[in-house]
Formats: C-alpha cells, sequence, structure tokens
C-alpha cells in the first residue's frame, strides 16, 4: 500500500538480492538482465510490488529533462509490458527508491545510473478467486482474458461437470441436471466468468545462439516454441459459484 509519509520516490532498499532475467515471447521482450531484489513487498489482489536494480542509459537530449523524470521514462520502455521469468507480468513502474551517480563513459555522450525501484507487476497466488470474460474456446479447453493479460487457460477437466465441447458452436457446454432433466449451458465467448487460480507456467523464450547440429525440422520447432506464450495461468470453475457469473444467482 501506498505510505503518505513517504516523498514520491520512497526510501531507500537493503534488501538481499537475488537475479531474474527477462524473458521474449511476442510483445514482450527485454535485451538486458536486470535484478530483482525483493518480490512482495505488498500485495493487493493479483498484484505485487517487486524491488529491482538496472543501469539506466539517459542520452544526451534529455540532459534539459528532470533525471527522475527521464529515468523513469526509460524504465517503461524496458519493462512495461514484459514478463519477468518466474516472477509475472510487468505493468508500469510505482517510484524509484534510489539513484546512485551518474557516469559518462568515453566514447558515449549518454550518462549512466544505477536506479533502485519499485515495480508493479501482475501475478495472482495460486487459489485466487479472479473474474474475467471467455476469449474463446477450443478442444483444449475455454480461454480467458483479463483485458491486459490474455494467456489463461481452464482445461476441460477443470470445468464444470459433466461437460462436453459443442463441435458445431465451437463452445464448452455444461450440462446440468436437475430433476427436470439436463439443461445445456453455453460458454459464450464474452460472457464473464469467474474462476480459480490453480497453476502457473513461465517459459524461458529467450532467443537461443543457432547450434551446428540443428536440422531444418528442429529449426522449425524452435520458431513454434519462441511463439509460446512465456506466462500461463491455468484455472478451474469446478466448483459452486464459479464459473459464468449468470449461472449463480446473488441470494
Amino acid at each position: 500500500m501506498t505510505n503518505p509519509s513517504l516523498s514520491p520516490w520512497g526510501s531507500q532498499s537493503k534488501r538481499p538480492t537475488s537475479m531474474f532475467w527477462i524473458v521474449g515471447g511476442n510483445r514482450r521482450t527485454r535485451r538486458k538482465p536486470t535484478q530483482i531484489t525483493n518480490m512482495c513487498l505488498s500485495v493487493s489482489a493479483m498484484f505485487v510490488l517487486v524491488e529491482m536494480v538496472d543501469t539506466v542509459r539517459t542520452t544526451p537530449w534529455q540532459f534539459e529533462r528532470k533525471l527522475n523524470d527521464s529515468i523513469a521514462e526509460e524504465l517503461n520502455k524496458k519493462l512495461a509490458n514484459k514478463v519477468v521469468y518466474n516472477v509475472g507480468l510487468c505493468i508500469c513502474l510505482y517510484d524509484i527508491t534510489k539513484l546512485e551517480d551518474s557516469y559518462i563513459f568515453p566514447g558515449d555522450g549518454a550518462s549512466h545510473t544505477k536506479v533502485h525501484f519499485r515495480y508493479v507487476v501482475f501475478h495472482p497466488f495460486l487459489d485466487e478467486i479472479l473474474m474475467g470474460k471467455i476469449k474463446g474456446c477450443s478442444p483444449e479447453g475455454v480461454h480467458v482474458s483479463l483485458g491486459f493479460f490474455d494467456d489463461i487457460v481452464i482445461p476441460p477437466e477443470s470445468l464444470q461437470q459433466p461437460a462436453k465441447f459443442d463441435e458445431a458452436e465451437q463452445v464448452w457446454v455444461w450440462e446440468y441436471v436437475t430433476e427436470e432433466g439436463a439443461h445445456d449451458l453455453y460458454m459464450d465467448i464474452g460472457e464473464d466468468i469467474r474462476f480459480r487460480v490453480v497453476d502457473e507456467t513461465f517459459i524461458d523464450t529467450s532467443p537461443t545462439g543457432p547450434s551446428t547440429s540443428e536440422s531444418a525440422s528442429s529449426t522449425t520447432a524452435e520458431e513454434t516454441q519462441r511463439k509460446e506464450a512465456p506466462y500461463t495461468l491455468v484455472g478451474s470453475i469446478s466448483e459452486p459459484g464459479l464459473g459464468l457469473l449468470s449461472w449463480w444467482t446473488n441470494n
């Protein structure tokens, strides 16, 4: 939570360090490593604050601006909408806690500043209940979107049972059984859905150098792997109260 007694840039951090790497995949790419000094400083629903350390390069034409403003802009360019391996999806800069001395190296007119900062990261905890919209259905399950994050799947075994996949409509159906008989409840695209997070998967999609023993088939397999989402959530609706909001009354 925000402490109103702190300045806009917070206070220094003195936590021990551990190293994580930014992974790529589609729009989520990052070339240089960023040091993660602490995770889960603060939790607000599905978001956490993560302490990080990085060296930011500031170009000469930005010297007329405030250093904090230039660094904040560069950090968001580097991290916003990127996945940090085993940490989560970076959303936006929260605050800068410390600026170390800036240096200008020979042959480079830009300044280089080591920055300690905190970043807002999307990383829901396991068993957390989230709400989203159905993005689509396939034999692999129901695909859910939160608006800013789409890599969520609810596999068939985690749906309300008994469930079947309607090939004609391309939607999953809950065959709800009552005393009057069975009723088909369709999981249509765009419907609001409540689900529980039961698992998560991180995939390192960083580019790798070519190997001399690679064949054409292995190259194709690597291209397919690079298209995989670097961060995926697995959900479940196989309990009362979960699933489409329209299924349950508010009584």
